[in-house]
């Protein structure tokens, strides 16, 4: 059991309402607001399985980075869903900075898919079905 175990649980919370908020923001078509919480879904539930391994990290990259290199690498987790948690960052920079770059509605509805999969895949490694 982790040392972490209240602060698993408050960013796995997070994961879900993270997924919810973007659900609620790509109906809106709010879509660039939508790409941004999907991939902090899939960030919080990184997060979570990082604390799980005992690693406080704040940084999106280093916790990007600790994700490939504990969970990806290991096998613990599909090549894939390091791929998708790379695209989540990078449509999530188009959203936050793209200035007069947008997300469109197909990527914010994929980026939405894609992280609750990762979200599922995280919180199955977890034990937190």
């Amino acid at each position: 059991m982790s040392s972490h175990e209240s602060e698993i649980t408050a960013n796995l919370e997070r994961a879900n309402e993270s997924v919810e908020a973007a659900k609620e923001l790509v109906a809106s078509r709010f879509c660039d607001f939508a790409a941004s919480r999907a991939y902090y879904a899939a960030f919080y539930a990184a997060t979570a399985a990082m604390l799980a391994e005992e690693l406080e990290l704040s940084k999106h990259s280093a916790v990007i980075a600790s994700v490939h290199q504990r969970l990806v690498k290991t096998g613990r987790v599909d090549k894939q869903q390091g791929k998708n948690l790379n695209w989540l960052f990078e449509l999530r920079s188009v959203g936050d900075y793209g200035a007069t770059v947008h997300v469109s509605r197909e990527d914010a509805e994929r980026a939405i898919r894609v992280a609750e999969d990762f979200v599922r895949v995280i919180k199955i490694l977890l034990g937190r079905t």
